[in-house]
């Protein structure tokens, strides 16, 4: 456990799949933490000054968000597709369709990360898969001023990347086969060098969605595991937070000095534990990295 810290829910809700948490410090008066519920199709909103939630229903379900650098909203992954999404005070608002991968049908989008570039990272699975499922038909893909295109392949779980503060390394995780992959990111996009670079076993659960402090530490989600672990560059274990939830879904960064990791997590399948589907936050001694924006 980090020493000194502790672990605070901020909303006692039973989001069945909380994830995709965004630190939107623009939003309210303090910023607030934008989070989705992928099965009960719904969007979150956190305000950090009132310490109060929100929430909407969503016409399809809504996997991941992220901002757009011309500051007209966001592009969202929603199960079938990428859209373009504005939030107001009445809710969210699709306006238009980005280009979609050709995914098998069942499958559906799954976590996101946009790199310094502007570049969106994003990656897919079969609804439904196990997380002991072998790997399948899930793929990694990138979405710039070139174009769509598929990077990677084979996964059962595409989940959770994440890019390290130089820029020059992405984590992806395959969650259905329990590991962190890494790859070498250069300036053009291009990945190189994919290597295992973090392998769960047994109570450590499954590794879900991830984020980098400013330090390049590797803040990773334990799925079945009830924890969140800093890793440092050289895969080493550094810290970890207890979550009195198993299912942990996601973690970023947020605050006005971006020193306070918001968690997510998931409900369904654990209607024994009181404070599954909560929304988690814990004050630490290392700060994040603002979140980048999509360049359209």
């Amino acid at each position: 456990m980090v020493e000194g810290a502790v672990v605070q829910c901020v909303w006692r809700g039973r989001a069945q799949l909380g994830e995709g948490p965004l630190w939107c410090p623009e939003r309210g008066e303090a910023g607030q933490l934008l989070f989705v519920d992928i099965i009960r199709c719904s969007l979150f909103v956190h305000d950090i000054a009132g310490g109060t939630t929100r929430g909407w229903p969503l016409e399809e379900a809504c996997c991941w968000l992220v901002p757009r650098a011309d500051g007209d909203g966001f592009i969202a992954g929603l199960a079938s597709r990428l859209v373009h999404l504005r939030l107001d005070e009445n809710g969210p608002h699709i306006v238009g369709d980005w280009a979609t991968p050709d995914e098998p049908a069942g499958n559906r989008f799954n976590d996101a990360a946009v790199d310094a570039q502007g570049r969106l990272w994003f990656g897919s699975m079969k609804e439904g898969e196990s997380k002991n499922d072998e790997p399948g038909r899930g793929s990694l893909y990138c979405l710039d001023g070139a174009g769509l295109r598929r990077v990677d392949r084979g996964y059962g779980v595409a989940n959770g990347p994440a890019v390290s503060p130089d820029g020059r390394t992405l984590y992806h995780s395959d969650t259905a086969a329990g590991i962190v992959y890494a790859f070498d990111l250069a300036d053009d996009g291009t990945l190189a060098g994919r290597r295992e670079h973090l392998r769960f076993h047994g109570t450590q659960g499954y590794p879900d969605g991830m984020t980098c402090d400013a330090e390049g530490g590797l803040w990773v989600a334990h799925w079945g595991g009830g924890r969140v672990s800093r890793f440092l560059p050289d895969g080493t274990l550094d810290e970890t937070l207890i979550l009195p939830a198993s299912r942990v879904t996601s973690c970023a960064f947020g605050g006005l000095e971006l020193d306070q990791l918001f968690i997510t997590t998931a409900a369904d399948g654990r209607d024994q534990e009181a404070l599954a589907g909560s929304l988690f936050r814990v004050a630490l001694g290392v700060r994040g990295v603002a979140s980048p924006m999509f360049v359209a």
